[in-house]
């Protein structure tokens, strides 16, 4: 799979990964820093990939700007898609008692 088609699953998948470890209750703070970190790691992960697919070079740099540019897309498709549908909502729900 290309890596810039992997980029773009991960940061649409991301969020809902999130509404699934945690439950309502969790601080939105909290919600935040596990994206972040989560974004992070997928990030460097995929850069780790690149290099090893292509040669290119390992640039932290680059990779700290691309895991904010991917985490604001993250952040825009929780609140523009998962949310308003309520899919954000029926993940956390899931493997709760009712």
């Amino acid at each position: 799979m290309e890596v810039s088609v992997l980029t773009l699953v991960v940061g649409t998948v991301m969020p809902i990964l999130v509404a699934l470890v945690t439950t309502r209750i969790t601080s939105s703070a909290a919600k935040a820093w596990l994206l972040a970190g989560l974004t992070l790691i997928s990030t460097l992960l995929q850069a780790l990939l690149l290099a090893a697919q292509s040669g290119i070079p390992f640039e932290l740099g680059a990779i700290l700007v691309s895991a904010v540019q991917q985490f604001i897309i993250s952040v825009a498709i929780y609140y523009g898609l998962w949310k308003p549908t309520g899919i954000a909502g029926a993940a956390q729900d899931v493997g709760t008692r009712k």
